[in-house]
């Protein structure tokens, strides 16, 4: 069965092949195969879900050589639901693109398929080096989603996005050598074990290495100073582009919470929770500023891409406390805020298309068709987000309050996270109000019809914070089993014992 682990990238990679040759292919094939690939893949991660909940390791191991001399991929329980989380909003999002997003390039689907692949590689690989390849992977095919689409208003976002990224991969390659050269090794579970031998000597550069990874994984995350590229690119990429970068931000996540539990945890010496002090008032201070920019938020689509930049600081919060609490806390939170932002960037869209020229502007404007349905979705993926009862970012959000141990994080916790709910509130309220009530006189010739493709896309995402309040206790408890299986890395360093491909430990 550890066969199926390779499932989740060559799907993708086999489907983004076939629709580089088929450019010039009628766009219905291009749909049913773009739309066929996601599906496919998703499957294989609902089955990879099943095998990692028994708590084993599974390892593929490419030609079959030995870790840590070969490149392996390692399925846990935090791997499994990256992957389908990350597989569920594809589909979502593909959903919605088919709609009339993709008619404007040919390669739209290869570059989206191409892009799901490099977070499906990231998600899996038990190599840093090859975590790297990941993000260049998807970072390549995001560079063209980004541009997709008309005008000349995703240009200069595009290229801060580019450039960012592109400084922070050369910092990344930096670190991976001042690591491998103290080490010599680069799989993640020989260097839970080097780590903590590295002789006193030569532990600055270590360490120098270990701080300059959480510096790219803080510009993959968007943490504070390094966030500001993000709202302006997110609001201006194509509505299911802009759903699916969603799940961008939580691959720096994903890296933080897997090297330094792993490889920095607590059993790393000298080196262990590098980093972490620095983690949490960093955690507040984007927190703070994601509550300020949706604020100030001019349109729906910034006022989602601040929400994002909210749920960063969120979720480092909980992360930084290093504890099974703090880290299952913020993989039930991880699944909401993932799939109701993706929500939010589609509901935007579908607004958009009702106002006319004022788009999806916060400003006065004619009643819009559909006002019902499509406030309703807003007001769901508000609640959502914000973190009101009924609603699954409730739950969520309170998980993260209890996890907080100690009185000084308690208090700085409770006060920011509390206070800016309430002030993401008022953004949304002042947002939702003005756009779908406070109506002008006048009538909009053009609108967009709301095909099925689009509305059941949006609506099945916002519909998920039900979903998730259904199967609140499922979900919860495989958070706390994936975070308490995350911070027993002797388990995981055991991977270096697996001679064969089909071996379990």
């Amino acid at each position: 069965m550890n066969h199926w682990l390779t499932a989740p990238i060559l799907i993708p990679l086999i489907g983004g092949i076939l629709q580089a040759f088929m450019g010039y292919a009628p766009i219905t094939l291009r749909r049913t195969l773009a739309i066929a690939t996601t599906v496919l893949t998703l499957v294989a991660a609902i089955v990879l879900l099943v095998l990692a909940d028994d708590g084993s390791y599974r390892v593929y191991a490419f030609g079959n050589w030995q870790p840590p001399f070969g490149i392996v991929l390692v399925l846990d329980r935090l791997a499994a639901l990256m992957l389908v989380m990350t597989a569920v909003l594809a589909l979502f999002c593909h959903i919605y693109a088919i709609g009339g997003t993709d008619e404007n390039s040919r390669q739209f689907h290869g570059l989206f398929l191409f892009q799901l692949l490099g977070l499906n590689i990231a998600f899996l690989t038990g190599d840093l080096f090859n975590l790297f390849v990941a993000f260049e992977v998807l970072l390549i095919a995001s560079y063209g989603l980004l541009m997709h689409g008309e005008g000349t208003s995703r240009t200069v976002p595009g290229l801060h996005y580019v450039v960012l990224n592109l400084a922070g991969s050369a910092v990344f390659l930096i670190s991976v050598g001042m690591i491998y050269s103290v080490t010599g090794t680069l799989n993640m579970a020989d260097l839970a074990i080097k780590i903590p031998q590295v002789a006193e000597g030569n532990l600055p550069l270590v360490k120098a290495g270990g701080m300059m990874l959480l510096v790219v994984f803080g510009l993959k995350a968007a943490i504070l100073p390094l966030c500001f590229w993000l709202p302006s690119a997110y609001a201006n990429a194509t509505a299911p582009v802009a759903a699916l970068f969603a799940v961008m931000t939580k691959v720096g996540i994903y890296a933080i919470i897997r090297v330094y539990t792993l490889m920095f945890g607590n059993q790393a010496g000298e080196l262990a929770g590098l980093g972490m002090d620095w983690l949490f008032p960093l955690a507040l201070i984007t927190l703070s500023m994601g509550v300020i920019g949706a604020l100030g938020a001019e349109s729906l689509r910034k006022l989602v891409a601040w929400q994002v930049i909210i749920s960063v600081g969120t979720l480092l919060a909980a992360i930084s406390f290093g504890t099974v609490a703090g880290t299952s806390a913020a993989l039930f939170y991880l699944l909401n805020t993932t799939w109701v932002v993706g929500g939010l960037f589609l509901v935007a869209d579908l607004v958009d298309g009702q106002r006319g020229s004022a788009g999806d502007k916060i400003v006065t404007a004619p009643r819009i068709a559909n006002r019902t349905f499509l406030s309703v979705l807003f007001l769901m993926g508000a609640v959502a987000a914000v973190g009101l009862p009924p609603l699954s970012g409730f739950f969520a959000k309170l998980l993260i309050l209890k996890s907080a141990v100690t009185e000084s994080d308690v208090a700085w916790l409770w006060s920011v996270l509390l206070i800016g709910s309430f002030f993401t509130l008022i953004a949304y309220s002042r947002a939702g109000s003005i756009v779908f009530w406070r109506n002008v006189d006048g009538h909009i010739e053009e609108r967009q019809k709301l095909t099925p493709s689009l509305s059941v896309s949006a609506s099945a995402l916002i519909s998920l914070s039900i979903v998730i309040v259904v199967l609140a206790g499922p979900i919860s408890r495989y958070a706390e089993d994936t975070a308490a299986q995350l911070h027993d890395t002797s388990a995981y360093t055991q991977i270096l014992s697996v001679p064969m491909v089909g071996e379990e430990k």
